[in-house]
């Protein structure tokens, strides 16, 4: 009871689906955050005074032009990079001034990287591309490969598993990325042009296991420079200049991303209890 009470002591606000309300969290939450690279005289602000907060569940696209800096925010949101002023709390924990090792463990724990440029090794099969995280993580072999085998069915390979990334098209290469990312069942997934190296076919393929984490319950950020990938987000942020410009989401968007919220969180409480029995 202890730990369900404070799980729910850290959510703002509420939804109500199906008689039962549900308590919903800030997940993501960054406040007049400014990253200054050459202070002084010739500095460049990336990010001047930014603030925005992203809910558990939801499934936002953050667009702009190369030099918008949308790169910088994501590798703030990331954990890759800190910033220089303002306030990032992600699960409500203030991760603005903690060292590089603790931000590795956060980004090893919280968030699912999925890359334009797949970053696969070639020498490896996709079965072994995707448990090599877990690996890090001191996963143990029979879980490891549970969970690698699951992820790569998930995006549709579980023919493909041990094939390596030269002999996988480039769509078949960013799902075995995708498997990667979700293996660990991280709450976040960060996807940095997941689309950029793709045709129109595989991009289809990708958006749409994207769509398909979305509705599992997983929150779900995607940097894109384009529109039309952009515009199948429940919400979409737009930054321009390092400042953001717009953060939009339709009435029905809304209540959709309300609804997936709900069940993200109740997923997320069922998670904890499983954690509270086994301990």
């Amino acid at each position: 009871m202890y730990c369900i009470m404070q799980i729910v002591q850290q959510y703002s606000s509420a939804v109500r689906q199906g008689g039962i309300t549900y308590f919903m969290s800030a997940l993501v939450e960054i406040k007049d955050v400014c990253k200054v690279y050459n202070p002084g005289e010739n500095e460049v602000r990336a990010l001047d005074h930014v603030s925005v907060s992203i809910d558990q569940g939801e499934f936002v696209a953050i667009i702009g032009q190369s030099g918008s800096g949308k790169s910088t925010l994501m590798n703030m949101l990331g954990c890759l990079d800190v910033p220089s002023s303002g306030l990032y709390r992600l699960h409500g924990q203030n991760v603005s001034e903690l060292d590089d090792d603790e931000l590795s463990d956060i980004r090893n724990r919280e968030i699912g990287f999925i890359f334009q440029g797949f970053n696969l090794i070639p020498n490896l099969t996709a079965l072994e591309n995707v448990e090599l995280p877990l690996i890090y993580r001191g996963v143990g072999k029979s879980k490891r490969m549970e969970l690698s085998k699951k992820a790569l069915e998930k995006v549709g390979l579980g023919h493909r598993m041990d094939h390596k990334p030269s002999e996988m098209s480039g769509g078949q290469q960013q799902r075995v990325a995708i498997a990667r990312a979700i293996a660990q069942a991280p709450p976040i997934i960060l996807a940095d042009e997941p689309t950029g190296n793709l045709d129109s076919h595989s991009t289809k393929e990708i958006m749409g296991i994207l769509k398909d984490l979305h509705r599992d319950g997983r929150t779900v950020i995607l940097i894109t420079h384009d529109n039309e990938i952009a515009a199948q987000a429940r919400r979409v942020i737009k930054i321009k200049d390092g400042h953001i410009e717009a953060d939009s989401a339709s009435k029905k968007e809304k209540e959709e991303g309300d609804a997936m919220r709900a069940a993200s969180l109740e997923y997320e409480l069922d998670a904890n209890t499983v954690k509270e029995q086994t301990i």
